[in-house]
């Protein structure tokens, strides 16, 4: 069995819970905080970061992009990537602009915790997840963002929709895009999205 070691409010490790639910893959779950010196992700991953897939021979896979791309190869069924190559293609960009949005929330609430933030650095960040998430309502729908049925693109921001409730909340991206916020509100309702809502994690060691 996989073990996958996931910290609760990451968007990224939320990705990969999400997809081996959907594909009926069993796996366990370790709840680390990977900012703490007792974090086991340095011991499957050189670049120290979350999630790390653990296999059964003890090998880890990471990079949640690359752990996605690992499991539709060997789990191809039920397929999360789309049937057409341009249909692919505008999933893959929609992750793109997902992780993008989490990259500057991630770099925003850092920065927060600074003594001394740049309020130009943070400004661009916001710009950054306000632009992503215009983005993102550009290309939502009534149902599923590529291809007709559920995949990636719908993980992918559907996951960075909820992320922002958690670390960006003064942002009311629903508001502005009601359409985008009625997709969110079908997606969390799926019960891979139920069963993995992000919650805030306590750092109590210093960030390094």
């Amino acid at each position: 069995m996989y073990e996958l070691i996931s910290a609760t409010p990451s968007p990224y490790a939320r990705k990969v819970r999400i997809a081996l639910i959907e594909k009926g893959i069993p796996f366990t779950l370790r709840t680390e905080v990977p900012w703490h010196g007792t974090t086991a992700t340095p011991a499957y991953n050189p670049l120290e970061k979350l999630p790390v897939l653990v296999l059964p021979d003890g090998n880890g896979i990471y990079e949640s992009r690359f752990i996605l791309e690992w499991l539709e190869v060997k789990h191809p069924a039920p397929r999360l990537l789309p049937d057409t190559a341009e249909e692919v293609l505008a999933a893959r960009e929609v992750e793109v602009i997902a992780d993008g949005i989490c990259d500057a929330v991630v770099l925003l609430f850092f920065e927060r915790m600074r003594e001394a933030p740049s309020a130009e650095w943070m400004a661009r960040q916001r710009r950054k997840v306000e632009g992503g998430v215009r983005a993102l309502a550009e290309r939502a729908t009534d149902g599923f963002m590529v291809g007709g049925r559920f995949g990636l693109a719908d993980i992918a921001a559907g996951t960075v929709l909820r992320y922002l409730s958690v670390r960006f909340a003064e942002y009311d991206w629903a508001a502005q895009y009601p359409a985008l916020a009625a997709m969110s509100t079908r997606l969390e309702a799926r019960p891979s999205f139920a069963a993995t809502v992000p919650v805030p994690q306590t750092i109590v060691e210093k960030v390094v």
